[in-house]
């Protein structure tokens, strides 16, 4: 008798493989695949490259998609997450901005050197969200935000 997983010959009585310890008789589980988002959007594209390109252009390509698609929950979770994460943070990008035009403006340079690290950080956040963002999209995962992921699963699976 072979073994389903490794093909390594056992006796016939034997319960399970001597090389890799797994029970005879029983097929191998084949391996996990990640779950694939469906084979094609409304767009004519594969889902994931799709949901990677809801995050190119931040809220701009989310806002694009949302309008767009059509049957991909996949894709419509993927524009919603870019428009509500990246609508967000732009938001906060412009209101530390201004607080550094008004720093500056007053003469508060010590106020305006904690706006501009502020600044630097949310950069740094912004532009790892958004790698991170495109590619977990590409790899056909749901990852979701916390908050902002449940809201975009409740408005994919609105019907549009």
């Amino acid at each position: 008798m072979f073994c389903s997983k490794c093909g390594a010959e056992n006796p016939e009585a034997a319960k399970f493989c001597s090389k890799c310890g797994v029970e005879l008789g029983i097929a191998a589980k084949p391996p996990e695949v990640p779950a694939k988002p469906g084979a094609e959007s409304s767009t004519g594209m594969s889902a994931n490259v799709a949901g990677l390109l809801c995050y190119v252009a931040t809220w701009v390509t989310g806002i694009v998609f949302v309008v767009l698609e059509k049957k991909s929950k996949f894709v419509k979770f993927h524009a919603w997450q870019s428009i509500m994460t990246f609508g967000i943070l732009s938001v906060v990008q412009i209101v530390i901005s201004i607080l550094g035009s008004i720093a500056l403006a007053t003469f508060s340079l010590g106020l305006w050197g904690f706006v501009h690290v502020l600044n630097v950080i949310l950069w740094v956040v912004i532009v790892g969200l958004w790698i991170a963002l495109m590619l977990l999209a590409y790899s056909g995962k749901m990852w979701k935000l916390p908050w902002i992921g449940n809201w975009a699963e409740k408005q994919a699976g609105k019907v549009s």
